[in-house]
């Protein structure tokens, strides 16, 4: 069978399920179908209805879009089995019964934003950067019953910097990811795969799993007690979305909650018992409690932790715009005794 022959239905709702479609559509194979969630009610009163990214670049290509509500509903698989498709690609999409999962005679292959087995679950992305990962990847592999525990058919490895915050390898991932979706369709239609069970990727490693579960607001506030690195991670693997926040406490009463971007680390020297920038290698007398927020009122708001400062070099208040911290500092009244919590 020829790419061109092979029917295969794509599912994905955001942005980065566009690349892989797009890269499906513009490498000339056959999508008779992509499904992907409703439309989404925007604006005040929710009268606005927003398409997906994957809708919106699937209509714009022309392709034929299906938007069920439930995928067990029995009109939705009757049409999705009309669509008689091959194989069927899941790229940041839902859970799939195995109705729709089992269909089409070539299998259904999902991208996952990880190495599996490490980081199954909503949100890889953010989880590998926030526990300080060095290195993290992409993964195809064929749905089964329990979520992203299928069999691995490819995988690609890729660094993470101490500077990449999730923006960064978001989009890293994303235009790989295209780039492996079709070169797993074309290793399915050549018969080389060969697929390997996570046990036995899991056993090679011996690595402890880590879960990468989705994240709400409690999620994302940040625990001052923690060290330097830890915090930084975290906030790194928050940003820009969803942000990590915490409240700004002023000593005369009132509390902002503030979402925090960009870090800058600042360690202790156990030699010298003194703190060192990592860019600047000034030295810094550590004498704060920690979460105590201390400012020269115009280049830099330095907050406090067991082992060392982070510099705050990007924030935002809330229903303010985020902005560099010296913008933020020349229209903000700094108070002694600030603090973070």
């Amino acid at each position: 069978m020829q790419k061109e022959d092979l029917r295969i239905v794509y599912m994905g709702t955001p942005d980065f399920a566009v690349e892989s479609l797009r890269q499906l559509v513009e490498g000339g194979y056959n999508v008779v179908g992509v499904i992907t969630m409703p439309d989404k009610p925007m604006g005040r009163h929710g009268s606005v209805l927003q398409p997906s990214p994957v809708k919106q670049y699937a209509v714009e290509k022309g392709l034929r879009v299906l938007q069920p509500v439930n995928l067990k509903d029995e009109a939705f698989v009757e049409e999705l089995r009309s669509l008689k498709a091959d194989l069927q690609i899941v790229v940041a999409f839902r859970m799939l019964p195995e109705v729709v999962w089992n269909m089409p005679p070539m299998g259904t292959f999902n991208l996952h934003a990880s190495l599996l087995p490490q980081y199954r679950g909503a949100a890889p992305i953010n989880w590998a950067i926030i526990n300080g990962d060095t290195e993290t990847g992409i993964t195809t592999f064929f749905l089964k019953h329990e979520i992203d525990t299928g069999e691995v058919i490819q995988q690609v490895r890729v660094p993470i910097a101490d500077e990449d915050n999730v923006e960064v390898i978001h989009d890293k991932l994303m235009n790989l990811g295209g780039r492996l979706v079709t070169e797993t369709v074309d290793a399915i239609l050549a018969g080389t795969v060969k697929p390997v069970p996570q046990e036995e990727l899991l056993n090679l490693s011996e690595e402890e799993l880590r879960p990468a579960p989705k994240i709400f607001k409690d999620t994302c506030r940040i625990d001052w007690t923690k060290g330097v690195k830890a915090v930084y991670d975290f906030v790194r693997g928050l940003s820009p979305y969803p942000a990590a926040w915490t409240e700004l406490v002023h000593p005369q009463g009132g509390v902002q909650v503030m979402k925090v971007f960009q870090t800058e680390k600042v360690f202790v020297s156990q030699a010298e018992k003194v703190f060192v920038s990592q860019t600047e290698n000034s030295f810094v007398p550590h004498k704060e409690e920690v979460g105590t927020v201390s400012t020269d009122g115009k280049t830099y708001l330095r907050v406090a932790l067991t082992d060392g400062y982070l510099n705050i070099l990007s924030l935002q208040l809330a229903g303010k715009k985020r902005m560099p911290v010296a913008d933020f500092l020349r229209g903000f009244k700094a108070t002694e005794g600030m603090c973070v919590r």
